[in-house]
């Protein structure tokens, strides 16, 4: 919680929750204060999801979930509290204190997540550094090949990692631990039996550091210090001699987060011997990579995504870069590993519209329908674009150019269409038995479908497509399509919360924009006082009870007794169920809140109190044996009259409030 006087507090008073909610999903403005767009907590379709650019706050009336700047950063990006308020502070370019934490636990956390950063900064330099030195001639041959200049090179900040297996770990033991070095993923290492190393060990130690020599001719750095540590005789490694680089030998591409943090590496070698590992080497998961939550290029082209309103989805790095470099900028790869629902859900955040340009021979095809698949299941707008056999991305543009890719992007089949086209290539539907096959292919993909009247249109054009009689298609549909069902959490109905109590809760939580200790003038000061919807919200309902028995109720009872400590209008302590209907309420303010308004609420609330109270006298009067008791009779005879008069005063008028809202605007 961001409490006033404290660091999160001025970070908070600084943030537009809007900027920076707009960095992770594309925002389109819905009224005069609020933005809407697609959820990135929860798959769907239609937004539900809203910021309030005045109130700072969001919220999503799809799956609940609600907050401020901190708690959306927090949930998008997987970290603490104070690591999301130093990361807002980071993008606003706020001055950072020493970070403090709840637990001993979170500290620990933090730190290696934010070492792991440091090293793996670090280890970018050193492979650029390498990449640049005589020892990586054949590397730069090798992007060079690839169509790579160099001002690719360096936007994608791209670099070698030696043969030698020590050289990255002697540079970085002097500043990072062991432990810390362990946890990286940059390194292997071999366990020994005593924590020094036996003499044969370091025998083997210097002569593998001598060999290192004859390779490298004992470079120096960029501080004119040798690349290689060399040992002495009396030299005491420390248990790190059994750690090793697990990239060698390879061209090193960065893997950034989507804040542009480099957090792993692909690297891709250059050996052609058996033993050289495989062809693409990718880094572990660890505390700050998992594989299956990142795509490759996402920090740079999520604003292309959200400005085009499309995504590029290929398979690798150098496809990736390659049609960057072609001017796509728009374009995105899985990173080291098969697309995943994580990765799907992760760009639904900035566009539902993709084309996916996977290698076209058998692998490719199926990496084609299994990204198609998932990403069907996030309801996505999908092109498939097939290139020639033989040509991935980064060759086809190569060979053919950047025109022609551009063409073929244009020309990009739906995604169905591809699928058609599959079936009819792998199963001749001119036979019972191939129209059976290709129809048994198409259907998990139908099933993938949430919308019934799509799958029903689908089905009648595979069936026109396929020569296939519909009715008979549909038939077999309706045998195994699984029956789809969305939970979703229900608003709270507007229909039981009238226009008077939604001014009366506006009012209430606007207490929520003033500064803490911010004074307002009096009659007293000799000068005019200001209006103060907060405060006179709370003199009506707290001397009238006008709330009493309403929908909000409850609602109102905790915006009555909040404290001014609260930064945010949404940690009023209260329920679930009033939480969202507070957000509903504020999110939907589509009126200035002026002095007319809020008196002709109050109006209309006191002729709703006056007819319950009329009801229940009416509703007494009935009981019997109320005619032997004249006293009680005439009491309620007499109020009976009182209320009468009252409603049919003229500014209780049913129209009191549209009346007011027309006065502000004329």
């Amino acid at each position: 919680m961001a409490n006033p006087g404290d660091f999160a507090y001025t970070v908070k008073q600084q943030a537009d929750i809007v900027r920076i909610i707009g960095d992770y999903i594309k925002l389109k403005k819905a009224g005069a204060q609020n933005y809407s767009g697609l959820c990135p907590f929860h798959g769907e379709k239609t937004a539900s999801f809203s910021v309030h650019a005045t109130r700072q706050f969001y919220h999503c009336f799809g799956c609940g979930e609600s907050g401020d700047v901190f708690s959306f950063v927090q949930k998008v990006e997987n970290i603490t509290f104070p690591e999301a308020v130093r990361m807002v502070a980071q993008k606003l370019g706020i001055p950072l204190p020493k970070a403090a934490y709840s637990t001993p636990g979170e500290a620990k956390e933090a730190r290696l997540r934010g070492q792991l950063l440091d090293v793996h900064e670090r280890a970018v330099a050193f492979f650029q550094e390498c990449l640049r030195r005589p020892e990586g001639a054949r590397a730069r041959e090798y992007l060079a090949g690839r169509g790579l200049d160099q001002e690719m090179i360096t936007r994608f900040r791209i670099g070698y990692a030696p043969d030698s297996g020590f050289l990255l770990r002697d540079r970085l033991k002097e500043e990072f631990s062991e432990e810390v070095l362990r946890e990286s993923g940059l390194f292997s290492w071999k366990q020994e039996d005593s924590s020094q190393p036996s003499a044969a060990s370091r025998q083997q130690s210097r002569s593998l550091d001598s060999a290192r020599d004859d390779k490298t001719g004992g470079a120096p750095d960029d501080r004119g210090q040798p690349l290689v540590e060399r040992p002495t005789a009396n030299d005491q490694r420390p248990p790190t001699a059994a750690m090793y680089s697990k990239f060698r030998n390879r061209v090193m591409f960065p893997i950034a987060s989507e804040a542009g943090k480099v957090i792993a590496f692909t690297g891709r070698t250059l050996a052609t011997d058996e033993k050289s590992g495989p062809k693409y080497l990718n880094s572990p998961e660890t505390a700050i990579y998992s594989k299956g939550r990142v795509l490759f290029n996402l920090d740079v082209a999520k604003e292309w995504v959200k400005k085009f309103d499309y995504a590029i989805l290929v398979e690798g790095q150098m496809d990736c870069i390659s049609v960057y470099a072609a001017g796509f900028h728009n374009v995105i790869a899985s990173s080291g590993t098969a697309f995943t629902e994580l990765q799907a859900k992760l760009l639904g955040r900035f566009s539902k519209n993709a084309v996916v340009n996977f290698d076209p021979d058998t692998a490719g095809a199926k990496a084609t329908e299994r990204t198609l698949g998932l990403l069907v299941e996030e309801e996505f707008q999908i092109k498939v674009l097939t290139l020639e056999q033989g040509f991935d991305p980064d060759l086809y543009i190569r060979r053919k150019g950047k025109e022609a890719y551009g063409t073929a992007l244009k020309n990009s089949q739906k995604y169905f269409d591809y699928l058609i086209e599959r079936a009819r290539s792998q199963f001749p539907v001119r036979s019972g038995e191939g129209k059976d096959k290709a129809v048994k292919y198409l259907l998990p993909h139908i099933q993938r479908v949430p919308s019934r009247i799509v799958r029903d249109e689908l089905a009648q054009e595979i069936a026109q497509k396929l020569g296939i009689d519909s009715a008979v298609l549909r038939q077999e549909l309706r045998h195994v399509a699984v029956t789809r069902s969305a939970a979703t959490v229900k608003a709270p109905a507007e229909a039981q919360v009238t226009d008077a109590e939604k001014v009366l809760i506006r009012a209430l939580a606007s207490a929520r924009q003033m500064q803490p200790g911010e004074e307002h003038l009096s009659a007293r000061d000799g000068a005019e006082e200001e209006f103060d919807p907060a405060r006179q919200a709370q003199f009506v309902l707290q001397n009238e009870g006008l709330h009493r028995g309403l929908a909000t109720e409850s609602l109102a009872e905790s915006l009555l007794n909040m404290d001014r400590e609260y930064a945010d209008v949404l940690e009023v302590p209260a329920t679930e169920t009033d939480r969202r209907m507070l957000a509903l309420i504020l999110l939907k303010e589509d009126e200035e809140l002026t002095a007319e308004v809020l008196e002709a609420a109050v109006r209309a609330l006191r002729r709703i109190h006056l007819r319950r109270r009329q009801e229940e006298v009416q509703q007494e009067l009935k009981k019997p044996g109320l005619a032997s008791d004249k006293e009680r009779l005439r009491e309620l005879l007499t109020e009976l009259e009182r209320i009468s008069r009252a409603l049919r005063d003229p500014s209780l008028a049913e129209d009191g409030l549209k009346n007011a809202g027309k006065k502000k605007t004329a």
